[in-house]
């Protein structure tokens, strides 16, 4: 089973020297086009599989299922921007268009507006950047999804929210040696 993926071509750079948002989001879209990679991602009925993959300019990328049903919940990236793109399938992302601040609250109130939906299916992504808060889901009944998600710099943490209403409350904070 393959276990990793390089970029095809030279990419332009961030302000920081990593690869852009745009840039990440080019590199999902072309991997989520990759039937061969996309079939080799065992399906598991139960839970999410995933492929740890290398992407462009020293970003991390995986290749993730989603069994029907299933979801992220509410998490940022931990600083990094980012970009996904849906290989198969339907996804639903539910974002949030606000830059919430990234340390010393625990509950935030959030305004009326800031809510945004959006379905991506065949190839379709989106790019985000470092503050971006969204929960992602495969509301199907009886369709298995699957994605190509990418991040620079590599992710140092994500923390987690729950949401009643109008409430975002952060919950924990996850780090990279437990995604192993």
């Amino acid at each position: 089973m393959p276990d990793v993926r390089t970029a095809a071509r030279p990419q332009a750079t961030g302000t920081d020297g990593g690869p852009s948002a745009s840039d990440l989001l080019d590199f999902a879209r072309r991997t989520a086009a990759d039937a061969a990679l996309v079939a080799s991602l065992p399906l598991d009925p139960e839970g999410r599989t995933w492929i740890r993959l290398n992407g462009p300019g020293g970003s991390e990328a995986w290749l993730i299922s989603w069994p029907p049903g299933t979801g992220t919940g509410w998490h940022d990236h931990g600083g990094s921007r980012g970009a996904f793109a849906a290989a198969s399938g339907e996804l639903t992302e539910q974002s949030l268009a606000v830059q919430l601040p990234t340390e010393g609250w625990k509950t935030l109130e959030l305004a009326d507006g800031v809510d945004q939906h959006r379905k991506l299916s065949d190839g379709r992504g989106r790019a985000f950047g470092p503050h971006h808060v969204h929960e992602v889901l495969n509301t199907s009944q009886d369709t298995h999804a699957v994605s190509v998600h990418a991040y620079y710099p590599p992710l140092p943490l994500m923390r987690r929210y729950s949401r009643n209403g109008s409430l975002l409350r952060l919950e924990e904070v996850e780090r990279p040696e437990e995604w192993t």
